[in-house]
């Protein structure tokens, strides 16, 4: 059992960004003559979201089948609302470009479908690594997160709820849709920024000694100042 909560931080920074990505996509007030500034914000929440989605397929889902006694039902029951979202997710770049079926939808509709598949795929993407965390020890838990990182930046841009998820044809399909993608997104000139790690936690006061740099606790500080 693992003594970190280094995965979970990891998920949970990342959905704490890609809320706040959703936000700013939700906004929708691009000045007067830059109406590219809007589909600006929603690639970059599309882009940042389906490389999240791809990674925790390949990373998250197959470690949890291999080590969790129940690994396999959770895993589909994972899968299922990540094809829900992706769905959501590939009607909203479809409305964004303007698609004639999507001319029967408000963008308020579509956003509400997105809070909707968003917290399900959340809440099933959290007990996975909640669970993980029960099960693995402190370094299989860092190699984790650190493989789920760089996953990421080898993820498709796009969402592909009909494309394999899992398995070897799952492997394949997200290196083909790698390459597909960055070749759209160059043609489309769309901007998909690079994940962010989360940031690293303080040095401990080891740490701290060997690199000369003492971060004292400020309630020692308080004590200390009152005893002069």
């Amino acid at each position: 059992m693992g003594t970190t909560d280094v995965l979970s931080r990891s998920l949970q920074h990342t959905h704490s960004r890609l809320a706040e990505r959703l936000e700013a996509a939700r906004a929708m007030a691009a000045p007067p003559g830059e109406p590219r500034r809007d589909r600006q914000r929603i690639d970059a929440f599309l882009g940042e979201a389906s490389k999240h989605l791809h990674a925790v397929d390949a990373v998250l889902v197959p470690q949890a089948r291999r080590v969790l006694a129940d690994g396999g039902p959770r895993a589909h029951d994972y899968v299922h609302a990540v094809k829900e979202l992706e769905v959501v997710l590939a009607h909203v770049k479809a409305h964004e470009y303007g698609s004639v079926y999507e001319s029967s939808f408000s963008w308020s509709a579509v956003w509400s479908d997105v809070d909707q598949a968003m917290a399900e795929q959340h809440r099933r993407e959290q007990d996975l690594g909640e669970r993980l965390t029960d099960a693995l020890d402190d370094g299989a838990l860092d190699r984790l997160a650190n493989r789920l990182r760089s996953a990421e930046r080898a993820a498709p841009s796009r969402p592909h709820p009909y494309t394999p998820h899992t398995g070897l044809l799952g492997f394949v399909a997200r290196r083909v849709m790698h390459v597909a993608d960055r070749f759209w997104d160059a043609v489309e000139g769309r901007m998909v920024p690079e994940p962010e790690p989360p940031p690293k936690p303080p040095p401990g006061r080891i740490a701290q000694y060997f690199l000369g740099d003492p971060h004292f606790d400020p309630r020692f500080e308080e004590d200390r100042l009152r005893r002069l």
